[in-house]
């Protein structure tokens, strides 16, 4: 009987996959660190066959840990880092060189030739994204530049290109396809039409038969090839969904109405918004995705960023050396009733939304001789929950609405003190899921809805468990008072370099 789904969630820094069953709960998983490259400052790179590596490994060790027999197991789905471009032969699978990684800022001053020659406009109102290094298309014409032969080959249709979800998809079944939420941050793709822009890809300078073909994010897109080395046995399972992996969180959180939204508290926070089949510009600096397709109904998303957030925590632990362990810090603010008039404003590499200053740096203010660690922990913790707070803001300027709840997930999601007082700010009940591996799950789902495996979203949520759930507590007048000095901190930490 068919009923488990294996999901391969590729990351930034390694590659795991998970073995859920029809409730939805984990079996099993397998997990490889992903090798890092960094060629010159500002430049981040990853091997290709490391990435197929790693993810295959991977898979197997979940597969074999779960001990269930292949015919069990009724599809696969991925989901990965988004951006990521890859470029590779058409007949043997070679890369032509690494794979430039969303991180790298390589292209920038592409971008800024781009902005100049004034198709800004023309790619937030096509793309829904800012013209921008973060997104594929640049790093794809920058391989094409850069490696011998290259740029020819792939007018003659000798290369193929993609992001990781298309490089994997490749390899596993032979075909050269990628999902709408990944193609929607490449800033080569319509995502109104649901297809590649030729005017951008023109501009952009990437020929357009080498992309891979656009596809709906629940569908079998093929099966696992034979004779694939260490998964033998999962020849001939259906591959059969895929999404980008703030979206694949979105919908593994269930945010499936519009005006329901999830935040991801990594190493910087990733904010989306379900705006239904309304794919919404925004006039305040959010970007506008694809979510998913499904059953032929799209779905969009607003996204904001923030840019340092558990990495504000091991700066306090590696850097200031305030805190042995990240939940110290947890410890540490709730040892005092209040902040003392601390703000830690964790611009280390700029503010995102709504403010986008690449000039912006990080400031501690309000600091007095009462002040210590402790007031320092608090303010860094708080410093997250008021950028989520400003995002959350910005979108329902967008949207007109008030949100009414957030979900919650990613390492720095288990503060108890960061999720109180995220509702606090937010006015809006926090809801922490039992099972957190969210990205994970929305890949899984998406690929069983496909087979069968689940009859519908519906079905899916009434499975969901839930860990916690944060209310408001602080008085409206307090909490209004400590954002209002908040954005006087940010204030003072904005344009430091320009």
């Amino acid at each position: 009987m068919r009923q488990y789904v294996i999901a391969l969630d590729q990351g930034t820094t390694s590659s795991r996959a998970i073995l859920f069953d029809r409730t939805g709960a984990i079996v099993s998983q397998g997990q490889y660190p992903l090798p890092q490259h960094y060629p010159q400052p500002g430049w981040v790179e990853h091997d290709p066959m490391d990435i197929l590596r790693t993810q295959l490994m991977a898979l197997a060790e979940a597969y074999e840990k779960a001990a269930v027999p292949p015919g069990d197991i009724a599809a696969l789905g991925v989901t990965n880092q988004r951006e990521t471009a890859v470029v590779w032969e058409k007949d043997t699978g070679r890369p032509v060189m690494n794979a430039i990684v969303w991180q790298c800022r390589r292209t920038a001053e592409e971008c800024r030739r781009l902005e100049k020659s004034g198709i800004g406009d023309y790619v937030r109102q096509t793309t829904g994204l800012l013209l921008d290094a973060y997104f594929t298309g640049t790093k794809i014409a920058w391989i094409l530049d850069h490696v011998p032969g290259a740029r020819a080959r792939a007018e003659r249709g000798e290369l193929l290109c993609g992001t990781v979800d298309s490089w994997l998809i490749w390899n596993l079944t032979g075909a050269h396809v990628s999902d709408y939420s990944n193609c929607s941050r490449t800033m080569l793709f319509d995502i109104d039409r649901l297809q590649w822009d030729e005017t951008l890809c023109r501009a952009l300078r990437v020929p357009m038969n080498i992309l891979p073909r656009p596809v709906p994010n629940s569908q079998v897109y093929g099966k696992v090839k034979p004779g694939i080395r260490g998964i033998e046995a999962l020849a001939g399972i259906p591959v059969a969904g895929a999404a980008g992996d703030q979206q694949a969180a979105l919908f593994g959180q269930g945010c499936l109405a519009p005006g329901q939204a999830k935040n991801t508290y990594g190493t910087g926070c990733f904010t989306l918004m379900n705006t239904g089949e309304q794919s919404l510009r925004s006039e305040n600096g959010l970007l506008t995705s694809v979510a998913w397709q499904l059953g032929g109904r799209t779905s969009y998303a607003l996204e904001g960023s923030v840019f340092n957030a558990g990495s504000t925590i091991q700066w306090l632990r590696d850097e200031l050396q305030l805190i042995g362990a990240a939940h110290e810090t947890d410890l540490l603010a709730e040892s005092v009733p209040d902040n003392g008039g601390v703000y830690l404003v964790s611009a280390f590499t700029g503010l995102g939304a709504p403010h986008w200053d690449m000039y912006a740096r990080g400031a501690i203010l309000g600091l007095t001789r009462g002040a210590t660690k402790a007031h320092i922990a608090r303010a860094a913790l708080e410093g997250i929950a008021y950028q989520v707070a400003d995002l959350v803001s910005t979108m329902e300027k967008d949207l007109q609405r008030p949100l009414d709840s957030l979900w919650v997930d990613g390492g720095a999601s288990v503060s108890d003190f960061m999720m109180q007082f995220q509702a606090d700010l937010l006015r809006c009940s926090i809801y922490r899921p039992a099972m957190v591996e969210t990205t994970a799950a929305g890949a899984a789902y998406l690929a069983g809805l496909a087979v069968g495996l689940w009859d519908s979203p519906e079905e899916i949520l009434g499975s969901r468990r839930l860990e916690s759930v944060f209310a408001p507590r602080m008085p409206l007048e307090q909490a209004q008072e400590y954002r209002r000095q908040w954005h006087r901190a940010v204030s003072r930490a904005l344009k430091w370099e320009a």
